[in-house]
This record gives C-alpha cells, sequence and structure tokens, in this order.
C-alpha cells in the first residue's frame, strides 16, 4: 500500500494509513524539563525575528535529546511561521504524537499539551495554513523538516498546517513525498534522537505509549 503522509482533521481514518518498520533499541538520553520562561512582547517577538540570519538554526530539545535543525531561506513562508511560532515558546511542552519506525515523526499538535484530547491528537494548530513552497532541491532525505498538512481531497493546493511538522527518518520510504509536502530545513545534528524516538513503542494510531515531549524550540547558540 502506498505510504502517503496526512495532517487529519475531518476524516482521521483517512489520515493514518502508515506502516511502520522494526528499528533497533538504543538507551533514551532523559533531558530535563526547565521552569517555563516568561512570554515575550510582539515589540519583542517581532525584533528577534528581523534579527534572524537567512537561515537559522533552532534546537528541538526532547526529552530524549535534542535535534538541530536549519531553516531554509528558498522558503520563507515556513521559514518564518516556524520561527515566529518556536521564538514564542508555542512549541515548548507538545509531544510526537505520531511516530511511525522506518519512515518519520510527526509533532507540533497543541491539542497534545492535554492528554484529554488523545483521540483528537493530529487534528489542532493555530487557525491558518501556510501555502506550499516546493523547492524541487530540497528533498525529503534523513532529517528533513517538513511540514503535515491536510489530504488532497479537502486540500489540493496542498497547503501546509499552520504548525504541524515531521522529520524524516528514512529516506527511502519518503521519497514519494518529495513534490507533495513542502520541506522546509534539515537537520544538522540529532539523526541519532530521531532514530531513539522512532524506536519507541507505539499504540493505535501511532502514538508513542509513553510521551516523546517537545520541552522547548529555541535558537541554537
Amino acid at each position: 500500500m502506498k505510504r502517503t503522509l496526512l495532517l487529519s482533521l475531518a476524516v482521521l481514518a483517512a489520515a493514518a494509513l502508515l506502516v511502520g518498520c522494526k528499528g533497533g533499541n538504543k538507551k533514551a538520553t532523559q533531558t530535563p524539563e526547565p521552569a517555563e520562561e516568561p512570554k515575550m512582547s510582539e515589540t519583542e517577538l517581532a525584533a528577534k525575528l528581523a534579527a534572524l540570519p537567512e537561515e537559522p538554526v533552532f534546537d528541538i530539545v526532547t526529552n530524549l535529546g535534542t535535534i538541530k535543525v536549519k531553516l531554509y531561506s528558498k522558503t520563507p513562508l515556513h521559514r518564518e511561521n516556524f520561527a515566529k511560532l518556536a521564538l514564542s515558546g508555542y512549541y515548548n511542552g507538545l509531544l510526537f504524537h505520531r511516530v511511525i519506525n522506518g519512515f518519520m515523526i510527526q509533532g507540533g499538535d497543541p491539542l497534545t499539551k492535554d492528554p484529554a484530547n488523545a483521540a483528537r491528537y493530529g487534528t489542532g494548530g493555530p487557525d491558518y495554513t501556510v501555502p506550499a513552497e516546493f523547492i524541487p532541491e530540497y528533498r525529503h532525505k534523513k532529517g528533513a523538516l517538513a511540514a503535515a498538512r491536510r489530504g488532497d481531497a479537502a486540500n489540493p493546493m496542498k497547503a501546509s498546517s499552520g504548525s504541524q511538522f515531521y522529520l524524516v527518518q528514512d529516506e527511502a520510504a519518503c521519497a514519494q513525498l518529495d513534490g507533495q509536502y513542502t520541506v522546509y530545513g534539515e537537520t544538522l545534528e540529532g539523526l541519532d534522537v530521531i532514530d531513539r524516538i522512532a524506536a519507541v513503542p507505539t499504540g493505535p494510531r501511532d502514538l508513542p505509549t509513553s510521551d516523546v515531549k517537545i520541552i522547548r524550540v529555541v535558537l541554537s547558540e
């Protein structure tokens, strides 16, 4: 069965269709959660965004390790959106809610802050989408950072989710997604962390049986 990657908002059954492969066992490195930082003002946020380099680098700090990602300059809409969400603390405390060994790991849904929303994981986000930015040279290589989205029937323009993203674990399995989902960054460090997350046990709808949490996403020093 052809694998696809969908952000399901209305029909969850149509979105979840991926079968994972067995992965190796690695000892998880637990990252302590820091105290919550005060939110910055709109003026401070705008100033930080304006000062970003053309291809900013962010640390996705998880309870299983840190993934360092670079945002691409040729996908400016996605670069600015991810940076704005990260700098405002939007991703802090969210889960990787969809993990498929031999394929990818997906997170960025604000509903995952509340376990009571478990049945709706994968359907949340801000009240907007981001227009697709398909750049041929940006492929689904291992560690690629890409935007999740709704399926073609409800989303013929292939607009991206406002916040949900995924990281490629298996390049061969994800190659079919080139030109279908916007790739807007790549992993510079932490491919082993992606593998570690991909290898965690999962239950129904590819949800990890133990939380894999995004502690924070911050500008890399």
